[in-house]
């Protein structure tokens, strides 16, 4: 039964953190809806629509080798839309007002547009992940997951802003206007920058992902410090392009150091991916040694082809309820894999043991799940990586009946020993490991 502390912390705090994002979105809805009408607001939601979409999609996608909760993706999403929204319209507001007054009619845009702007929405943005960071350290295994949720905090930002700038130019120019209209803001900001919020605020995200895999306390200070610099720096860049510079000078910033930061960005996830397939291909022949995986899944673990391709034979041969069950089990598989390769490097923090002991009784727990789907574990591959053995249907050896029959549970929980080391990295093509436990059918 789940102790009371549990309960508070898996119930109680994401229901008080919905109720609190939903009211912060309420207080947005009236305030944009007050300056530019009910019908505005509808125009430029649904043509924030299709840019999310494609943000949120491609973030997703990078998401794939180690897919982060649903309900931290959704909350980050939230915070960005409601909570990061309504702060920074208060505060810039309030800022253009002080700066009208303190340094002369006209000056307000500017401050709000250069200083406060980019101080406080990216303050916001990555009050998100600093949060996260602290209550969740595990849950960054490393750049890759600090651009995710920056992507995501940012996609849900940038969706909220975009209905303020779309339902603007509509309730000004209507759908379209010499020089404006929602087609032409539309274009600006839906079709040519959809990315501008994303990679400001995925700065700070790669600073805490590099903080999270140091051993050295100055990298973990000051690694995320820079990276929120870095993206105060550039939404300031990007801003005073357009406010100061007028037309050209926001191209030249586009094209010089926005479109090639973009591709940086890219270059940056696909050779972070590549490094976690490395590490992940590095800790499977440890957990088939151990017991929590078959030394035949190695090979169909070790990349997304290979996982692709387990969950299509299963869909084809026992239907998408044991699919979902393979998924389950190969992401529970990647997140214990991702946390021995931390405790390897000694960055993985005081936590890691527990984490690690309710990592292996969730892997178990989603393997007995795929079990009791027909050929979940047992559905054709097709081609066979040399030596591959149909993977076993009984439970591992780490679990144990309980006294009268019923159901698994699970046994005692794995704990490596003090020299514990990763195995060798897995080649494709190569048989796996001989050693360590072997499963009979």
């Amino acid at each position: 039964m789940p102790t009371g502390r549990k309960q508070r912390r898996g119930v109680l705090l994401p229901v008080v953190g919905a109720v609190a994002m939903g009211i912060c979105g309420l207080l947005v809805l009236g305030l944009v809806g007050s300056r530019i009408g009910l019908f505005a607001v509808l125009v430029g939601a649904v043509g924030a629509l299709l840019p999310v979409a494609i943000v949120v999609g491609a973030f997703l996608w990078v998401d794939r080798w180690e897919p982060e909760p649903p309900g931290l993706l959704l909350a980050a999403f939230g915070w960005g839309a409601c909570v990061a929204t309504l702060s920074a319209l208060i505060i810039n507001s309030t800022a253009k007002v002080a700066a009208d007054t303190i340094l002369g009619q006209g000056s307000g845009d500017l401050v709000s547009a250069v200083v406060s702007a980019p101080l406080v929405e990216e303050g916001m943005k990555v009050a998100f992940l600093f949060g996260l960071m602290w209550a969740r350290r595990l849950e960054f295994d490393g750049v890759v997951d600090g651009i995710v949720y920056a992507g995501l905090v940012a996609a849900g930002f940038a969706f909220t802003e975009n209905i303020l700038y779309f339902g603007r130019a509509f309730a000004q120019d209507g759908l379209v206007a010499p020089g404006g209209g929602v087609i032409a803001v539309f274009v600006l900001r839906g079709l040519l920058s959809p990315f501008a919020h994303p990679v400001f605020t995925a700065m700070t995200g790669i600073g805490i992902g590099i903080a999270v895999n140091s051993r050295l306390r100055a990298v973990r200070v000051f690694a995320p410090i820079l990276g929120y610099l870095g993206s105060v720096t550039l939404h300031a860049l990007w801003n005073g392009s357009a406010t100061i510079a007028g037309g050209m000078g926001f191209v030249l910033v586009y094209v010089v150091i926005m479109v090639p930061l973009f591709i940086g960005m890219v270059i940056l996830v696909v050779w972070q991916r590549r490094r976690e397939q490395r590490v992940l291909a590095t800790e499977l022949p440890g957990l088939a040694a151990a017991g929590l995986i078959a030394p035949s899944e190695v090979g169909l673990l070790a990349s997304l082809s290979g996982r692709r391709g387990w969950r299509a034979a299963v869909r084809r041969q026992a239907g998408s309820a044991a699919a979902k069950a393979v998924a389950a089990y190969q992401s529970a598989v990647t997140e214990l894999a991702f946390l021995r390769a931390r405790m390897a490097r000694g960055t993985a923090g005081p936590a890691a043991q527990q984490r690690h002991d309710e990592l292996v009784d969730a892997l178990l727990a989603a393997r007995v799940q795929a079990v009791a789907r027909p050929d979940a574990l047992r559905a054709a591959w097709p081609q066979h990586p040399p030596g591959w053995q149909p993977p076993p249907t009984g439970p591992p050896p780490a679990w144990r009946p309980p006294p009268g029959g019923g159901p698994y549970q699970p046994g005692p929980p794995y704990r490596p020993g003090p020299r514990y080391q990763p195995g060798p990295p897995y080649r494709p093509g190569a048989p796996p490991p001989p050693t360590g436990p072997q499963y009979r059918r």
